[in-house]
């Protein structure tokens, strides 16, 4: 059996699709699924219910708390932590779970696979540029989706209260302990807007400057613009998404040093999609 966490806040428009997509070829008993809505105001815990799953609800808030919640209720291994605004088949799934029987591999996650439709134009343009450049060094990150061994599970839980849970996780193994499996695919919907972009690229360097802190920064080191110019001499990228792209960029470095080292709770509501 595969334990399977799934945090949710506020999450009833999406957690269907969710819950449809993951178990929709699933064998009887071959996902234990345990939701965790945690410091929900809307019908989360209903939608899960309905699709007859185990519920853990939870007054208090907070990503890490409710991944710790789930991750005690859970009966077996390897084990499963999705975003619940994320789309993994069933197939998906069983392909990652795969993947964790080659010699060494403590942790997996699934190739995204971007879905913009309803996303404004320069938001495109600014999705397309990241997801080329942080593509060769992200694997568990961003991907909404990552899975742990037995031995990769004692590694990295039980979580601290931490903003970045999957950046986290990335950073407790080596690259050769953590793998993509191509075969695998998460549907991910970013920001459709700038603003709400932007809100998410603050909570992300907030993130990444707490694990710093922490003794965890980050093993790939940061994105140089030399990477972003080689993107457009290969032509992956055109000028104008490289424009867009560095504008956004400033935006969101001003915002973060604003900000400075402010807490944030955790939040997935749908404002920030």
């Amino acid at each position: 059996m595969t334990s399977i966490v799934i945090p949710a806040h506020n999450e009833e428009a999406v957690l269907g699709r969710c819950l449809s997509t993951l178990l929709a070829d699933a064998d009887e008993d071959e996902f234990d699924v345990v939701v965790v809505p945690n410091a929900c105001t809307d019908n989360t815990a209903a939608v899960a219910r309905q699709h007859g799953v185990r519920v853990i609800d939870t007054p208090h808030g907070g990503k890490a708390h409710a991944l710790r919640l789930g991750d005690d209720a859970c009966r077996d291994f390897p084990r499963v932590y999705l975003d619940a605004d994320i789309e993994l088949s069933t197939r998906s799934v069983r392909e990652l779970v795969a993947a964790l029987d080659r010699p060494g591999i403590l942790a997996c996650a699934p190739v995204p696979r971007w879905d913009l439709a309803g996303a404004s134009w320069i938001a495109k343009r600014v999705h397309r540029v990241h997801d080329r450049l942080i593509a060769p060094s992200r694997v568990l990150s961003g991907v909404g989706v990552y899975v742990l061994s037995k031995d990769g599970h004692a590694r990295a839980f039980p979580l601290p209260d931490i903003i970045s849970d999957d950046g986290w996780v990335h950073r407790s193994f080596t690259p050769l302990e953590r793998t993509v499996v191509p075969s695998a695919e998460s549907v991910v919907r970013p920001a459709r807007t700038v603003r709400a972009h932007l809100r998410r690229r603050v909570r992300l360097r907030q993130g990444n400057r707490q694990l710093a802190a922490m003794g965890r920064p980050a093993p790939e080191g940061q994105l140089r613009l030399s990477a972003l110019g080689s993107l457009i001499t290969r032509r992956s990228v055109s000028p104008v998404d490289a424009a867009c792209y560095l504008t956004v960029l400033v935006l969101d470095r001003i915002l973060t040093r604003a900000k400075g080292n402010a807490d944030v709770q955790w939040s997935a509501d749908a404002s920030t999609r």
